[in-house]
């Protein structure tokens, strides 16, 4: 093909791109003004027929997970034994706690009377927020949107999922399963490229969930404002490990190689860097070899070949991390095991690196790819002001033979949430908050956590029989000032 043909088939391509967005743009537009006037259907809906519809996306997800698994190995190599782990077994977990609990949850929660409303009777209502946007990533493109729309749907909202154009078979299959189950007057996909996305945050959306990086957090927070539309933002950060003197390296090297390369990294709450008492270091990086050995293979060539190592998403998330690969080791890091970039493949294979000075290129930012940097520290002191440069990460990792460094370590950082001697297994937990704080995120969800994130918590108060402070109405004589004197001395 020659020069000239090349640039117009790129031409075309483009083209062709920009009339698929024009188009989705325009269902955009359709299906939020169908679900807005169906809105008030869907909020009125009773625990028993949300629970019909949570059963009806359950089946589904079971009908499709090999689907799923094969539109995920295709958009970024994921073996399907890690879609089940990752991805299906969560979802449904999801739903299943939902199905479970839903009736509690919606139950009205009585609230404390004070002396002063004596006669009135107050309650909190869930309600629905309205029509929502579930602004889903392409990490876990199946979980990460399914558990919030679960969460969207027991709240008894109406939702519009954008799935990210970076994993087109997944979206193409989530597409599918939500049109198997839901009515676009009440759950729909919006796929398209990054111009859909922002068409839709243009639209007046009563609450905004999004699941990506703090920069694009930070636009998606601002469109929400010009709605006053409420947000959750999970976003991510560096998230430290912490080995202490005493702790276990040969369980912590396996569990942390574990977090960090499923996915190839990919992965908002993977370990970003590890900081080991330097009495530790060598054992511990011994032991991270030798697991990431017996997980992918003991040469190059064997991880390069396992299908248990996916790839990265795309060609320009593999440039900046071979950049930043090559960055920090002219900066001074040693390459202890991996190293290898095949851009072809999208390849970068497990690798850690030791001599990382906190400058380094690898510390600056969040890696999100299989990358994993290893300090020596001496000082605990100097890990917890270490962890606070870094930010407020969305996870932490402590592996603390010592109870006193743990507490310690626990008082003086903050974190979205944070692991003792494991890493990631919060995450599928129904019964805990998962989110971030500062730049790791705004709000959380899961269980009845993401119900609440989806509802508007209603005050609603009654009066009974003649109530007490009418005898603070006017006109105000002696003795009804001294009354309220009385009052407040007593309330003070």
């Amino acid at each position: 093909m020659s020069i000239g043909n090349r640039q117009a088939s790129t031409e075309d391509l483009q083209s062709l791109q920009e009339a698929e967005d024009a188009a989705a743009i325009r269902r955009a537009g359709e299906v939020f003004a169908l679900q807005r006037a169906n809105r008030w259907n869907v909020a009125q809906t009773t625990a028993a027929q949300r629970i019909a519809k949570l059963k009806r996306l359950k089946a589904a997800i079971v009908a499709r997970r090999g689907e799923l698994a094969e539109a995920m190995r295709a958009d970024f190599g994921k073996h399907p034994a890690e879609v089940e782990v990752t991805e299906i077994h969560p979802a449904l977990d999801e739903v299943n706690h939902a199905i479970r609990h839903l009736k509690r949850w919606m139950k009205p929660l009585r609230a404390p009377t004070p002396v002063l409303l004596t006669g009135t009777f107050s309650e909190l209502r869930s309600e629905p927020k309205g029509v929502v946007l579930i602004l889903a990533p392409w990490n876990y493109p199946f979980g990460l949107m399914a558990a919030p729309l679960v969460a969207a749907v027991a709240a008894g909202n109406c939702a519009v999922l954008r799935p990210s154009e970076k994993v087109p078979h997944t979206s193409a299959v989530v597409a599918r399963l939500v049109a198997d189950v839901f009515d676009p007057a009440e759950v729909a996909v919006v796929g398209g490229g990054i111009p859909v996305a922002d068409a839709l945050l243009e639209l007046p959306f009563d609450h905004v969930f999004f699941t990506g990086s703090t920069a694009v957090g930070r636009k998606v927070m601002a469109a929400a404002a010009r709605h006053l539309a409420s947000v959750t933002l999970e976003l991510g950060g560096k998230s430290p490990v912490i080995v202490d003197e005493e702790a276990d390296v040969a369980a912590a090297a396996r569990r942390v190689a574990w977090g960090k390369f499923v996915n190839a990294g990919q992965t908002c709450i993977a370990p970003d860097y590890v900081l080991v008492h330097h009495s530790r270091e060598r054992a511990f990086l011994d032991a991270l070899k030798a697991t990431i050995a017996a997980f992918y293979g003991a040469t190059e060539e064997e991880r390069r070949r396992t299908p248990d190592f996916c790839r990265i998403v795309d060609a320009g998330a593999h440039r900046r991390l071979s950049a930043l690969l090559e960055a920090s080791l002219a900066a001074g890091a040693v390459v202890e095991t991996g190293g290898a970039s095949d851009a072809a493949e999208r390849y970068i294979s497990p690798t850690v690196l030791s001599g990382v000075a906190e400058d380094s290129p690898a510390m600056r930012d969040e890696i999100f790819g299989p990358i994993l940097p290893v300090l020596a520290y001496r000082r605990l002191d100097d890990v917890i002001e270490t962890v606070r440069r870094g930010g407020k990460p969305l996870a932490m990792y402590l592996f603390c033979g010592r109870a006193e460094n743990r507490e310690r370590v626990l008082r003086g950082t903050t974190a979205g949430a944070t692991v003792v001697d494991n890493v990631l297994l919060h995450y599928a937990n129904p019964h805990l908050p998962f989110g971030g704080v500062g730049e790791s995120g705004l709000g959380s969800y899961h269980g009845e956590f993401g119900f609440r994130a989806f509802s508007h918590q209603r005050a609603v108060m009654r009066q009974r029989g003649r109530p007490l402070v009418e005898m603070f109405y006017p006109p105000y004589a002696r003795r009804m000032r001294e009354l309220a004197a009385a009052m407040v001395r007593r309330m003070e």
